[in-house]
């Protein structure tokens, strides 16, 4: 523990002491001397071990039993380092009833009672399914999106106060903003919907986007609370919109509240002196790797605001893997995105989506595996055949490579040897590396991305062959939010300040409101009815969704390629060129000769494709076909 606070003490970082006190939906004891039980609760019926972290003044030095009985049971009680915690085993069997338990803490003469409440599932929680390549899934930043409710932009409980004016400040942006945003989402034809982190983040500084966690049961009080996330996923549902939590297990924030008193010494990687990440995720599979190397990878800290957590201690991985379980069973979700995925210890971390996968099959994991490597990014998709033998468990990756191919390829107006278009075509002439296409999420932009429209220099003919792609190529699409309008940054030298912008119509008195069809114009109109109609087209086409891929090779910024099974076929061809282009659809007959009457996708009208037709600069056609 000495070294720790050595560590944060050279940082000048102080812990949020407030924060102990955060946890205002616990019931304390009689006493007070339980400051927190995690989980907050549980469920009858699940297959994850429950294992209570208690935390209060020297808890260490009492016996606990459970009051209740019938079917739970306390099974062993683990002593921490600090006195402060103790982990306290509880099976809970079929014949468990939901209700109100008791753990009774006991120091001679002296005993005091705590409640905790153990429910029933919800009918068919354990078959839930999770996003599939029928989805598409809309990425949104809470602080940035809708500002439901002003009142809560700054809270007495949490450091940092609203700022709209300031790139990296809060900007008040909550839960409600987001539940007003619900049916512009679905006419917009997403079907899944990925918030960036809305639980509490306290750090004095840039704790908008969510990403230093400082309580991890319980949503930051600038975004709303518990009770309205849960009401927000509901409203999500009755739209027939998934909702996916992004979630970190990799670190923390400095200001979270056991950072002023570790349960364990190594609860978190520690070292003499600040000592942050090598970056370095080869070191997961290169065979020629330094144990020393892979040790920096794993342990060094994401940034100095965030400790690294050591998944390695089986009481931290078994705090993340039941946290997972306890937020799908009470907020309904429909699957997770976990952040800086190759940071995290492997090992572990195949674990924790095991147990995950365990408790539901059929709900869907996405890792941000960031690399440009397209063997390394396909070592981390789960039952790929890795030559060590190694299986992460995860069933979703980031797909980067292909990212960082399209928006090289939009950007280009002169295109070298295996540049523009060409460069999309290699990458995805490298499938025969990944074993499950349909698990790879695909996009151009995210909230760490430049946004595509500053990629493309605002050219709206770019931004409608970006939306094509992502509508039409293989895996699961994501669409960052105002990318359907071409949004751009506010100021690209602000970096990520600059980037992740307010949405126009989500505050109170913003002169343009893109949320509704009267207020969007001109070419947010254009582009909003381009992506809706083709969005909205995608969720019943079962031949984007798992058909296969045939592209055709040019050199001169076009690029062709068709989505097909036994009956259906889909075409694609982009003119990302300033010249118009003839289709050179004889090229094409290996397939093209099995097809009928073709139509239009963006307009519904029929289309006859041949070698006399001809594509405008910069644009795309999509035409859909029976085979």
């Amino acid at each position: 523990m000495k070294k720790l606070f050595i560590v944060l003490a050279a940082l000048g970082v102080i812990a949020c002491t407030g924060n102990s006190s955060f946890n205002a939906d616990s019931v304390a004891d009689a006493d007070g001397q339980i400051a927190r039980v995690e989980p907050l609760s549980w469920w009858t019926g699940l297959k994850t071990p429950l294992q209570l972290m208690i935390n209060g003044e020297n808890i260490s030095q009492y016996n606990v039993a459970i009051e209740g009985g019938n079917g739970v049971e306390i099974t062993a009680v683990h002593k921490a380092d600090s006195p402060n915690y103790l982990f306290v085993d509880v099976a809970v069997d079929d014949s468990a009833k939901e209700g109100t338990y008791y753990l009774v803490f006991t120091k001679g003469e002296e005993s005091f009672k705590y409640p905790y409440t153990i429910n029933s599932r919800r009918k068919g929680s354990a078959e839930r399914c999770g996003f599939t390549t029928a989805d598409a899934i809309y990425l949104l930043m809470p602080d940035r999106f809708g500002n439901g409710n002003p009142d809560n932009d700054s809270t007495p409980c949490t450091t940092e106060k609203a700022a709209r004016n300031e790139f990296f400040g809060r900007h008040g942006g909550d839960l409600q903003g987001m539940i007003n945003g619900l049916d512009y989402i679905a006419s917009l034809g997403a079907t899944t919907i990925w918030p960036t982190p809305l639980l509490l983040d306290n750090e004095p500084r840039e704790s908008y986007h969510g990403y230093a966690c400082g309580d991890y049961y319980h949503i930051d009080p600038r975004f709303g609370d518990n009770e309205l996330y849960k009401e927000f996923v509901a409203q999500a549902h009755s739209r027939d919109l998934k909702v996916i939590m992004d979630v970190v297990t990799n670190h923390c924030g400095v200001s979270h509240w056991w950072m002023n008193d570790l349960p364990f010494n190594d609860w978190v990687h520690v070292f003499p002196e600040y000592t942050g990440t090598n970056v370095c995720f080869s070191t997961n599979m290169d065979p020629n790797a330094s144990a020393y190397d892979l040790n920096l990878q794993e342990s060094g800290w994401f940034v100095p605001s965030m400790p690294d957590m050591n998944l390695n201690n089986e009481f931290v991985l078994n705090y993340f893997k039941q946290w997972a379980v306890w937020w799908i069973e009470y907020a309904d979700l429909d699957g997770f995105r976990v952040d800086t995925y190759p940071y995290n210890e492997k090992e572990p971390m195949s674990q924790w989506c095991k147990s995950v996968m365990a408790e539901y099959p059929n709900i869907n994991i996405v890792g941000e595996c960031w690399t440009s490597s397209i063997p390394q990014l396909a070592y981390w998709q789960g039952g790929n055949a890795n030559k060590d033998g190694f299986d992460t468990n995860l069933r979703s990756v980031m797909d980067f490579p292909l990212q960082e191919a399209i928006c090289h390829a939009l950007s280009c107006d002169n295109p070298g040897w295996g540049q523009g278009m060409t460069r999309v075509y290699d990458c995805l002439s490298h499938d025969f590396v990944y074993h499950d296409l349909d698990n790879m999420l695909i996009f151009t932009n995210n909230h760490d991305t430049t946004r595509i429209g500053d990629v493309i220099n605002r050219n709206p003919g770019r931004a409608k062959i970006g939306l094509a792609m992502l509508a039409t190529m293989r895996g699961i699409p994501q669409i960052f939010y105002g990318e359907e309008m071409m949004l751009c940054s506010a100021d690209l030298s602000q970096g990520h300040g600059g980037l992740r912008i307010d949405f126009p119509g989500g505050w109170a008195g913003d002169k343009v409101n893109l949320l509704t069809a009267e207020g969007r114009k001109g070419q947010n109109k254009e582009l909003f009815d381009f992506s809706s109609r083709l969005f909205n087209w995608r969720k019943s086409k079962e031949v984007i969704h798992n058909g296969q891929t045939m592209h055709f090779m040019t050199r001169d910024n076009t690029y062709a390629y068709f989505r097909y099974n036994d009956t259906d076929a889909v075409f694609v061809y982009i003119n990302n060129s300033a010249e118009t282009k003839n289709i050179p659809w004889s090229n094409y007959a290996e397939i093209g000769s099995t097809l009928k009457e073709g139509r239009c996708v963006i307009t519904g009208k029929e289309a006859v494709v041949d070698n006399n037709t001809k594509v405008a600069p910069y644009s795309v056609i999509i035409v859909e076909y029976k085979r």
